[in-house]
């Protein structure tokens, strides 16, 4: 029986300390310029590994013929749900409204840090 008590303890820390690893890692939501000046609009949790990963071509598809891109927008978002929620919403505006939302001009609602 203890060991019993034993096991459900550690299997209860463990699951405390996953969630709290997941908790910290934090979610990006970023806009690319590409070559032909097209926006490209994803999401990540590694950002500058994310943008690397474009530029070598393995990337999304729709960047692969655009290259080199840079990033001219992103937003910090503490959940995946947030993130997606968030980049969808980019994703439906027009590009003028991305662009004035990489200029600063706000569009819609956000919980993200720009960068």
């Amino acid at each position: 029986m203890k060991r019993e008590t034993k096991n459900n303890q550690t299997q209860n820390k463990n699951a405390i300390k996953e969630k709290a690893i997941k908790e910290e890692k934090k979610h990006f939501v970023y806009i690319l310029e590409c070559n032909d000046t097209t926006l490209y609009t994803g999401w990540t949790t590694d950002l500058d590994n994310r943008i690397n990963r474009h530029n070598q071509g393995a990337g999304a598809k729709y960047t692969r013929g655009r290259l080199p891109v840079k990033l001219v927008y992103s937003e910090t978002f503490q959940t995946k749900e947030e993130a997606l929620r968030r980049e969808h919403g980019i994703k439906k505006l027009k590009r003028s409204e991305k662009k004035k939302l990489i200029n600063g001009g706000v569009h819609g609602t956000s919980n993200g840090s720009r960068i």
